[in-house]
């Protein structure tokens, strides 16, 4: 793994997010964009499905929000791995930075799982099961991605 790492910190990438002044704070700036449409689309969904705004549609909400998340998600999954390479040696043996990694997985996970599957909506008889696996849905996600973010701020001052 160190190794990896080494290799990792003399890439040309890295390079340049060493010598050139703006290349760092741009990168950081775009990840910081990511997490913003990602998040600020992510909670009003989670937390509609948790049961606020009860009188707002689900479907048309999840329409417009839907996108903005996975765009947010793309950008900050594209940035990440640059900022990464700022100092690989330093964030790869990171356990916050590992942590936040796995979070991220089941993040992403639990996303495909909720929006590309059926299977969680299987064997429901009446709209209070729905709405139950529905709430669950909300929690974890909201959960997952506000830990995701806390890591990520944490990351800085371990």
């Amino acid at each position: 793994m160190a190794d990896l790492l080494l290799t990792l910190q003399d890439t040309p990438v890295t390079d340049v997010l060493r010598q050139w002044r703006w290349a760092y704070p741009l990168v950081n700036a775009a990840h910081l964009v990511g997490i913003a449409l990602l998040f600020g689309a992510i909670a009003p969904l989670d937390l509609r499905l948790l049961g606020l705004w009860p009188t707002l549609p689900l479907a048309p909400l999840a329409r417009v929000l839907v996108p903005v998340a996975g765009s947010g998600l793309a950008l900050a999954l594209l940035t990440g791995p640059v900022l990464f390479l700022a100092d690989p040696r330093r964030y790869g043996p990171l356990g916050l930075f590992q942590f936040k990694l796995a979070l991220i997985s089941l993040a992403v996970f639990h996303v495909f799982w909720v929006h590309q599957s059926r299977a969680w909506t299987t064997g429901l008889t009446g709209q209070t099961a729905l709405a139950v696996r529905l709430r669950w849905a909300g929690l974890i996600s909201l959960t997952l991605w506000f830990s995701v973010l806390l890591c990520g701020r944490l990351i800085a001052y371990v």
